[in-house]
């Protein structure tokens, strides 16, 4: 169903059976997949690319112009995969000439009133909470969960299956499979449970928790505490995983706790 009052470019491609709500309005270069659910009030502008299955919810603005002085017009777009689920008042914008388009994966909750800035790529099944607020060129990896009230760095990275508690300030790095939390955001131990909900087998949860106790509670040099897990843990694909973002950080990642 499509509400008469919503106001949709011609050159606008709606895939079947999408519903689009009272006064949203659809610019012309917009794709939008099937099935996908439009709330009303939504604004979805050129460069929006919307897969199937997804539902947007009232006062959403999606693909707006990035909000970055360096942004110069460029042709850039905002590409959503499948089954997102978009909240009341989320607002994320387009690309920049940096990458040229935001992307968001698969199977993503982003909460009411978030903001997701421009060049930004999150993976799949990932939850941001409500009034997050992710400035340009963040990087959120599967299966990540971001609570609400939290403010990200630009350029700051979360690591795959981490958790960040509620309230807190991201501007270094969080790497995978680690809980953080407090001010200033520290490592608070390994994300037992939400890895056990995920098939996560306990010997691979003690694993992951001393190779984290190297890293951060044995207060050895980084490069030091890398090489010894490197040579005195066996090749798996978490470890290598965590070795390769924490030597691939150009922010430095969050500390230990000191308690």
């Amino acid at each position: 169903m499509i509400s008469k009052s919503a106001i949709i470019g011609k050159k606008a491609q709606i895939g079947k059976n999408v519903q689009i709500g009272n006064f949203a309005t659809i610019d012309d270069d917009v794709v939008i997949g099937a099935n996908t659910r439009i709330g009303n009030y939504v604004h979805i502008q050129n460069g929006a690319r919307i897969g199937e299955n997804c539902q947007i919810h009232a006062s959403a603005v999606l693909a707006g112009e990035p909000q970055d002085l360096k942004y110069k017009g460029e042709y850039t777009t905002l590409e959503i995969g499948n089954n997102n689920i978009i909240r009341e008042f989320v607002t994320i914008n387009r690309g920049t000439a940096s990458r040229g388009k935001t992307v968001i994966g698969h199977n993503n909750l982003i909460m009411a009133n978030s903001h997701i800035g421009h060049d930004c790529v999150i993976g799949d099944h990932c939850v941001i909470g409500f009034n997050v607020g992710m400035a340009g060129e963040v990087t959120v990896s599967d299966w990540a969960n971001v609570s609400g009230l939290t403010g990200i760095h630009q350029f700051s990275r979360i690591g795959t299956h981490a958790m960040v508690g509620g309230l807190s300030k991201i501007v270094k790095d969080v790497p995978p499979y680690v809980i953080a939390a407090r001010d200033p955001l520290t490592y608070e131990g390994i994300n037992s449970i939400g890895l056990s909900r995920r098939g996560f087998e306990s010997f691979k949860i003690n694993e992951l928790k001393e190779i984290y106790r190297i890293i951060f509670q044995e207060r050895r040099n980084l490069t030091h505490a890398l090489d010894l897990i490197e040579t005195n843990f066996k090749v798996t694909p978490e470890r290598d995983e965590i070795i390769r973002f924490i030597r691939n950080s150009n922010r430095g990642i969050i500390k230990g706790c000191k308690e």
